[in-house]
């Protein structure tokens, strides 16, 4: 008697695992669900100069090491934005940093040395002051010897205003460099003046001390960091294979290495649908997520999942569009 007992009692075990495990697959798997369309691309920076992204390490000259040059565009201008979302590009991403006077200057290294004829820093200067400065001077591509576009950079370094003059309607990804209080707040004078549509196409992410004041005058805004991030994958892990979208994952943004993407519950159709159902957009990248590594060839993207209906990240939309 007792054996039958220990048998029924094991029979009802498994039973119940074998359960939970089809109940955990049929809610997770992506082959019953349709794709919501085709992938969709973020340029980084624009149409920008690209570089061996193995020889980066974090304080890097990346225009120093730049390849020999396909196009005429420099990161973080007008031209080379406007040039990205001429070829297909649905997300430019730029970066701002917050100048002397109060101003949000589209510029991605911690000092001007690095690309321009400057020196110091962009805190240490007006917007005006900025504006006389080269963006080409340190560009070269074959270790000093020429430098293909100095001279043709004076000028074209933006304001946020500018950028969002020159494109009322289209989305972007704004990372902030400055990690101070102030940087949130001129940059939500200027958010705070867009419609709820127009907002609905900007993603902030970046400096926490920013994105965290952002986030208090706006909780729907979606914004990303790395505590932001961590928070909501590790949540989502936890208790995301029930199909329940955890409030941390909600109004915020994933850029995910596709090394590591297959293991999220979902991945990849049901999980974009997931995310896109609380405002929180999937972008892919390339590579092991040391660094932003783009898909930035027709090669790259065959190692997608057939069918991907997310972003992707790319430094040359003109070779992959």
């Amino acid at each position: 008697m007792k054996k039958n007992n220990k048998k029924r009692k094991g029979v009802w075990i498994l039973s119940i695992i074998a359960i939970l495990i089809i109940f955990m697959w049929v809610n997770n798997t992506s082959l019953f669900t349709q794709s919501s369309g085709e992938m969709k691309f973020l340029a980084h920076r624009g149409l920008a100069q690209t570089f061996d992204i193995s020889k980066v390490e974090w304080d890097t000259n990346t225009a120093s090491i730049i390849y020999e040059p396909e196009h005429p565009y420099l990161e973080n201008t007008l031209e080379s934005m406007r040039v990205a979302f001429a070829y297909g590009a649905d997300v430019v991403e730029f970066d701002i940093q917050l100048t002397r006077d109060g101003k949000l200057a589209c510029f991605h290294d911690y000092t001007l040395e690095y690309r321009t004829d400057g020196t110091g820093e962009i805190a240490d200067y007006t917007m005006d002051e900025l504006k006389l400065l080269d963006v080409g001077y340190g560009y070269t591509a074959d270790e000093g010897k020429t430098y293909p576009f100095r001279g043709q950079g004076v000028g074209l370094m933006p304001s946020i205003e500018e950028v969002f003059n020159e494109f009322p309607d289209k989305d972007f990804l704004i990372h902030i460099k400055t990690n101070t209080v102030e940087t949130g707040q001129v940059l939500w004078s200027y958010l705070s003046e867009m419609s709820e549509e127009r907002l609905a196409r900007i993603t902030v992410y970046g400096a926490n001390k920013a994105i965290e004041y952002l986030k208090d005058q706006y909780p729907e805004i979606r914004a990303m960091n790395k505590n932001i991030m961590i928070k909501a994958l590790l949540t989502y892990e936890a208790i995301g294979w029930t199909g329940y979208i955890p409030e941390a994952v909600h109004n915020t943004e994933f850029h995910l290495p596709l090394k590591y993407a297959r293991f999220l519950w979902g991945w990849p159709e049901k999980f974009i649908k997931r995310m896109e159902s609380v405002n929180t957009r999937v972008i892919v990248v390339n590579g092991d997520g040391g660094w932003s590594e783009g898909f930035d060839s027709l090669e790259d993207l065959k190692k997608l999942p057939q069918g991907y209906s997310g972003y992707v990240w790319t430094e040359r939309i003109d070779k992959v569009k």
